[in-house]
């Protein structure tokens, strides 16, 4: 019996440890996966080279029904919808299996961006592939790149997700400060902090 006990804690620790499926990017690196097809909430297939902007690019993995989504939500919005105007190409992905959630289906991603006014594409990766090149875990998880395309900026939008009146470092909209300015982003790297990522069966 000790010896069955021992071999299901050591199964356990085996899957608790075991590698993920993709390794996060570093700083530095490239843009991956640009020229794969996402389904935007307006029916257009678009790549991320669509929407790549002068001055960087955001790419902010997401979903419908995350509470930590939905508490970052108003402000990822407001961020987003503000540098998409300034020459900064921002996207938001869902790369999440509506299986998981039904609150993450397509239907309900277009009701999603009318209602809260998505000014930039909202998509869906439809096979997981693209959060998976990227590294990505989280929902929210935000990946922010300078003008020549390589990562300046990985993280958390910022350092409170329950309350925007309290919150002390705004890390995304700091590091876009920076990137709109040519400079390096300080912090560049920060944990995400969500749910994670439901990734598709053909993903895993």
């Amino acid at each position: 019996m000790r010896s069955k006990s021992l071999i299901a804690v050591l199964q356990t620790l085996a899957v608790l440890v075991a590698p993920v499926t993709a390794l996060a990017l570093s700083l530095g690196d490239p843009i991956p996966a640009k020229t794969e097809q996402l389904k935007d909430v307006d029916g257009r297939q678009i790549k991320i080279t669509d929407v790549s902007g002068a001055k960087g690019t955001l790419v902010i993995f997401t979903c419908n029904h995350c509470p930590y989504a939905k508490a970052w939500e108003d402000r990822i919005v407001a961020i987003g919808n503000e540098y998409s105007e300034k020459g900064v190409g921002v996207v938001a992905i869902n790369s999440n299996d509506p299986k998981a959630a039904e609150e993450d289906g397509y239907d309900e991603m277009q009701k999603h961006a009318k209602t809260k006014n998505y000014k930039f594409p909202y998509a869906v990766d439809e096979t997981s592939g693209i959060a998976k090149a990227f590294g990505a875990t989280k929902t929210p998880e935000v990946f922010l790149f300078d003008a020549s395309g390589k990562l300046a900026y990985h993280g958390a939008i910022d350092d409170n997700s329950e309350d925007a009146k309290a919150v002390k470092s705004h890390y995304l909209k700091d590091a876009l400060e920076a990137v709109e300015a040519g400079k390096a982003a300080s912090p560049a790297e920060t944990k995400a902090l969500g749910c994670g990522i439901k990734f598709r069966e053909s993903a895993t």
